[in-house]
């Protein structure tokens, strides 16, 4: 799968709670009409824009995803591209990283490789499927799990040794704190660090304190996706969680962006801050 810039291409579509595009009041494509659960999970709406022929041997179409909605496993005979045009959703392979897809990409499936699309958990997608018609129809396979659509990392870009090393090391620390293991957290935290909470704000002593304590467990961290961004020997890293943690006797589910930042020092990454962000949908 290779990933190109959206340049010349000027194309117009909808997303799912994404604000319609519009030419004086008309919309330019029509989501089309909804279509029926066989193939996919959630609400999709497809619009058959140009059907192949004798003259044009592919076809086009737009789909629509609400977000959480996705489609089966499945292969293209003849390939297909996806041109994003609006939202952001999950792209993956057989046996390769789940990937993030938005608005401006364009994505080559190839033929006969067994794959899935659709909108992420707090997106909806929306794309245009340019689809070669002379190898035959899709190929649709086994619906996709749970599991495999919640679980795992989303990449957004193919990642550099040093950024997977950031990422690797924030997996390695839930399950850490997951596990109360002060004694690999303790030089994780650079003596400053600062923890950013809904409750408030401490220090590495008070973080290290409440985890051994179990004051707040974080039982388990649910990672949908992950970006870094590194500058100089900084590593600003996001993740979209849903978090289970026990806080004062509860057990609690709630989802977050959590930002992390990294600083290099002696060849060895410190993590200086840590903070919650809770979203309001999940």
């Amino acid at each position: 799968m290779k990933k190109q810039s959206y340049y010349t291409f000027l194309v117009f579509a909808f997303g799912i709670g994404i604000s319609s595009v519009k030419a004086q009041g008309i919309t330019i494509f029509p989501k089309g009409e909804k279509s029926p659960n066989v193939h996919h999970v959630g609400e999709v709406w497809l619009n058959e824009l140009s059907t192949a022929d004798t003259t044009f041997n592919y076809s086009i179409a737009m789909a629509t995803f609400k977000s959480d909605a996705r489609l089966n496993w499945h292969k293209h005979p003849g390939g297909q591209t996806l041109l994003i045009t609006d939202g952001e959703g999950y792209y993956q392979e057989r046996n390769r990283p789940k990937q993030i897809i938005k608005k401006g990409d364009v994505i080559k499936c190839l033929p006969n490789i067994e794959h899935w699309h659709g909108a992420s958990p707090q997106s909806g997608v929306a794309y245009i499927a340019v689809s070669p018609s002379q190898k035959g129809k899709t190929i649709w396979l086994e619906p996709l799990t749970s599991e495999q659509y919640y679980g795992g990392i989303a990449f957004k870009t193919e990642l550099k040794s040093e950024e997977q090393e950031v990422i690797q090391l924030s997996k390695q620390k839930w399950q850490w704190m997951a596990d109360k293991d002060v004694e690999k957290l303790t030089p994780l935290f650079d003596d400053k660090s600062v923890f950013v909470h809904m409750g408030g704000s401490w220090g590495k002593k008070q973080e290290l304190d409440i985890i051994k304590s179990g004051g707040i467990h974080y039982k388990k961290a649910d990672i949908h996706e992950v970006s870094v961004n590194i500058i100089d020997n900084t590593a600003i890293l996001l993740n979209k969680i849903t978090l289970l943690a026990v806080v004062g006797g509860n057990e609690v589910t709630n989802p977050f962006i959590v930002t992390e930042v990294y600083i290099k020092e002696n060849e060895t990454w410190k993590l200086g801050s840590l903070s919650f962000t809770k979203l309001l949908t999940p």
